[in-house]
């Protein structure tokens, strides 16, 4: 008898641990009426929450080719982890594409200038800022990036300035909570969050935070992803690890039963 409670609770373990390191890529398509058609299709590869993993070869392989760029959405690190692993993940995801960061709060915990190593390896940082992407019609999109707000850094005021008033508008914030400080005049079609790790370990449907999804909150699309690495313990349950591939288009007749807002 005991024997088969320990085998049962090794072969728990080992799913959790399974869930934990699997490498997905989920795709998440999203239509906006309000997005400029002569953008066709864009295509974002979100990854959060590395934590101290990784990037598995796979993924890149999958990704290359598919993504116009790439959007870091914090804790690309944490306290332990060495230098070499950040420059590693960096320079896989640059195979993908122009690679774009947000902080979370735990890359404040690096123990060497996070900073200055995204800047030498090329990484576009946006700390309440905003970078105008533009298709050859001259339409306007626009990647706004706030730092995290458990620190008390996040000004969406700021982030905001200088953005184009026609610009369709996504937010990228390691915490999904930016949801509650949004307004209808900032006029955000989509936020991008990680941070939770949808709950990492859920019992059913009860765990710490919300499994990562989509949903509409007050008219904007928010996206918060599961997450790539795991925080404390390397387990996972109910909340399996994943990367995100996010295609977003113009909304058309045809596509009425994708439109989320």
């Amino acid at each position: 008898m005991v024997w088969i409670v320990f085998f049962s609770f090794f072969c728990i373990l080992a799913y959790m641990w399974w869930e934990a390191h699997r490498n997905r890529v989920v795709h998440i398509e999203l239509t906006f009426p309000q997005f400029p058609s002569s953008f066709r299709a864009f295509s974002i590869f979100f990854i959060s929450d590395l934590h101290r993993r990784i990037l598995a070869k796979k993924i890149v392989e999958e990704i290359k080719g598919k993504a116009d760029i790439v959007l870091v959405g914090g804790d690309l690190t944490e306290k332990g982890v060495p230098a070499a692993r950040v420059k590693e993940n960096i320079r896989r995801l640059k195979m993908i594409g122009p690679v774009y960061f947000i902080w979370g709060n735990n890359d404040y915990e690096a123990e060497y200038d996070l900073h200055s190593l995204l800047l030498e390896e090329g990484v576009h940082i946006l700390e309440n800022s905003a970078v105008m992407l533009q298709s050859r019609d001259g339409e306007k999109l626009a990647l706004i990036g706030v730092e995290d707000m458990s620190k008390r850094r996040a000004r969406l005021d700021k982030a905001l300035q200088g953005v184009d008033e026609n610009a369709f508008r996504i937010l990228a914030s390691h915490n999904p909570k930016i949801v509650g400080r949004l307004r209808p005049e900032h006029r955000i079609s989509l936020v991008i969050s990680g941070h939770t790790h949808g709950g990492q370990i859920r019992f059913f449907s009860f765990g710490l935070y919300e499994k990562g999804g989509l949903k509409s909150v007050n008219g904007t699309a928010v996206f918060v992803s599961n997450g790539y690495g795991t925080t404390t313990i390397p387990l996972r349950l109910g909340a399996p690890a994943e990367t995100n591939l996010i295609t977003i288009r113009s909304w058309k007749e045809e596509d009425k039963e994708k439109m989320l807002v």
